[in-house]
């Protein structure tokens, strides 16, 4: 089970697989950021302030350089996920990770942290004094033209969600949220903002400024992470950017490479890598 979406460089959309909305993961993240940039763009977000109370900015949060922990490796949570429970309430969640102690000073090391990105969640809402579904439809999807995505917020928003076979699943476990959509729009998203339709080119080369990762390059010969975007420290748009994303039952590239772009999701497990699928796409 699988879908795939191309963007051509002359901006040709080509559709293969289901059509159903899927998942999008950690693509979601790209989507925050991409929102939060937009609201730096109207002044009312500063990508360097200190965020009030806190000694991190949200630039640190955005490229994962804040010093925040993650819920990935927590006990009990991967089988709390598969025994279809319901999320922990935040406050427990924080709680539980002792959310106040920084596990490095910002901006000194990196660390993968969905909890960064529940943040950069909470002050779109903040900020915006709106939801985050309504908040991400006037700042990205309706400015996208998108037509499938959302936030799925409760397991009756994923009726028609194709889960990859995974049944009972609360979206709310995503704690910085979960946009689910077509791997059409998912690609037209990465597609608007390389064009420069989504934000201006100044906020979007911010974007592309990316911490480079040597310690990952087992994975990756030149990685480097920007602000919501997975790239390559030298000349990032020469090469793949976007981001990956898995999840119970099913995982999603979203690439680019030049003008070119390409959304792969596939069911687990899958014989198809979606992220090595993707980046022959763009070749």
């Amino acid at each position: 089970m699988h879908a795939t979406a191309i963007i051509d460089e002359k901006g040709n959309l080509t559709v293969s697989g289901i059509t159903d909305p899927v998942p999008w993961w950690s693509f979601t993240k790209t989507v925050l950021a991409a929102a939060a940039l937009r609201l730096v763009e109207d002044g009312l977000l500063d990508l360097d302030k200190p965020l009030h109370g806190e000694r991190f900015n949200l630039r640190q949060l955005l490229r994962h350089e804040a010093g925040l922990p993650d819920y990935g490796s927590m006990p009990g949570y991967h089988s709390d996920v598969a025994d279809g429970k319901s999320p922990w309430p935040i406050k427990q969640l924080l709680s539980m990770l002792d959310v106040d102690r920084l596990r490095f000073a910002p901006g000194e090391g990196w660390a993968y942290s969905n909890i960064g990105y529940l943040r950069v969640a909470e002050l779109i809402e903040r900020t915006s004094c709106l939801t985050l579904q309504p908040a991400l439809k006037k700042l990205i999807f309706e400015p996208s033209r998108l037509m499938t995505a959302r936030v799925a917020t409760a397991s009756s928003d994923l009726g028609n969600v194709q889960m990859g076979g995974v049944k009972n699943y609360h979206p709310g476990w995503v704690f910085h949220g979960l946009v689910v959509g077509t791997v059409a729009d998912a690609a037209t998203l990465l597609g608007a903002l390389i064009t420069g339709d989504l934000l201006r080119p100044d906020t979007f080369a911010e974007m592309l400024d990316g911490r480079p990762l040597p310690e990952h390059r087992d994975v990756h010969p030149d990685p480097a992470y920007g602000l919501g975007l997975m790239s390559w420290a030298a000349n990032p748009l020469d090469h793949p950017l976007g981001h990956i994303g898995e999840g119970p039952g099913s995982r999603i590239a979203v690439l680019a490479q030049g003008r070119k772009v390409a959304a792969v999701w596939t069911g687990l497990p899958s014989d198809l890598d979606a992220e090595a699928h993707a980046i022959s796409l763009l070749s």
